[in-house]
């Protein structure tokens, strides 16, 4: 009876993500209403009393939508100017005229990769999502093949490398060497992102879908009317260029001083992502020939095309933030005090129960950290390894209470049940690869 009870939190969020999918999938209801009943129902059945309940929503609420607003806005602005310019169509043709149709997806894994590495992951979705959807156009394939390979390419990259406050935080709380990571990273990163990127959307059935509305191309472009290639590629890159500038300088500069100052608030995900936006408004619209009332237009639809899926990430953060506050995380850690397994494998369980069960990669792989990192004296493995299998178990399947799942749903319009065929696998895959390299160098190292 009292096991019963102490793993009443968990029974509850199952519920309450069962209640949720009845909701959307049965009923048809929308994400945004479907995710605050279920939340509600969650936190009240959890112990939370009603005012706490609307506290921890409208905390969840604000503060998802408080780091994501912005740059999702930003970054639907920014693809939208570079559809309507032609930008994206000159990346597309020129990634397909270099690589051919049969290597494009070595290109998109590259790129992602980088971009999963440079900036916030949802950053990079939000800028390389209308690129992979103009090369798939261009290539004539089904675009969400595409979208999984760059998917599984930043997600994975985000989850293993720094400067990502994931791996920044693990490679602390382990004591692990960040030059290890980054090396062994490598090993673990190539075949994780080359089966889940690469020969799972070749496996993938059922991928014809139209081009999302906010992403279709207005019109097609001759050579002339396009704007080349490299400033195509640089400006979306200036967010991920500006956030790693700024996090090597950060190395050579006094925390607290004006220019760490200056630096930091230029290198913040929001800022870098504004500065963007304006070069975008001249560079793909006053500098083809579009008058600015065009290129505000441009602008609005963009803010209208992603506002429900701003949304429906907010009440995303809002289910996260009940589930956080009702004990799930406690739950899970006790659960595992007593384990005789590899500390490795334990690492990634409780890192990957943790992001199951509150959908946030960050948090799950600190979490883990906290619990594991005071017992690594007790185990005789690479901390560096450590760092890996925590970082991959953070990258697993998620499901509705990830705002991430929700980003990918709403701007590819998927079904719930679509995304976790698609989202839920190769993030699935990602880490479960991921943690058999780690495994096999652990016989190594």
């Amino acid at each position: 009876m009292q096991g019963l009870t102490n793993s009443l939190p968990i029974i509850w969020v199952a519920v309450g993500v069962a209640l949720l999918l009845f909701l959307n999938m049965k009923w048809k209801l929308n994400g945004v209403l479907a995710l605050l009943i279920a939340a509600i129902f969650v936190g009240i059945m959890n112990g939370l009393s009603l005012p706490e309940v609307i506290e921890t929503i409208k905390k969840g609420l604000g503060g998802t939508l408080g780091s994501l607003a912005l740059v999702i806005g930003f970054g639907a602005v920014l693809g939208k100017l570079m559809v309507d310019s032609g930008a994206a169509q000159r990346v597309a043709s020129t990634l397909l005229n270099k690589f051919g149709v049969k290597n494009v997806q070595w290109a998109i894994l590259l790129v992602g990769a980088i971009f999963g590495v440079s900036v916030f992951y949802e950053v990079a979705f939000i800028i390389l999502a209308p690129l992979v959807i103009s090369i798939a156009v261009e290539a004539k394939m089904p675009y969400l093949r595409l979208g999984v390979t760059m998917v599984a390419a930043a997600t994975m990259a985000h989850s293993i490398f720094p400067p990502q406050p994931g791996p920044v935080a693990l490679v602390s709380a382990y004591g692990a060497d960040m030059g290890m990571v980054y090396m062994l990273g490598l090993v673990v990163v190539i075949p994780a992102i080359i089966c889940s990127g690469i020969i799972f959307p070749k496996l993938m059935r059922n991928v014809e879908r139209p081009v999302p509305p906010l992403l279709k191309k207005s019109k097609e472009f001759t050579d002339d009317e396009m704007p080349r290639f490299a400033v195509s590629l640089i400006v979306p890159l200036i967010p991920a260029i500006i956030i790693t500038a700024a996090t090597i300088l950060n190395i050579f500069i006094k925390k607290g001083s004006t220019a760490y100052q200056i630096i930091n608030f230029f290198g913040s995900a929001e800022i870098s992502m504004l500065l963007a936006v304006l070069v975008a408004v001249y560079v793909f619209g006053i500098r083809v020939g579009r008058t600015m009332p065009e290129v505000m237009k441009s602008f609005s639809g963009a803010i209208e095309g992603v506002a429900m899926v701003i949304f429906i990430v907010g009440a995303g953060g809002a289910f996260k933030q009940i589930i956080l506050d009702s004990g799930v995380g406690e739950y899970i850690a006790k659960m595992m005090e007593n384990t005789s397994i590899s500390p490795l494998i334990m690492a990634w369980f409780i890192t990957a129960l943790l992001r199951l069960a509150t959908g946030t990669g960050v948090v799950s792989a600190i979490t883990a950290a906290g619990i594991v990192g005071p017992l690594m004296h007790q185990f005789d493995v690479n901390p560096a390894l450590m760092v890996l299998a925590t970082a991959a178990g953070s990258n697993t399947i998620t499901h509705v209470n990830d705002a991430s799942f929700w980003l990918f749903k709403e701007y590819f319009n998927l079904s719930i049940k679509d995304t976790l065929k698609s989202w839920g696998l190769l993030l699935l895959i990602n880490s479960l690869v991921g943690l058999g390299i780690v495994l096999l160098l652990s016989l190594f190292i």
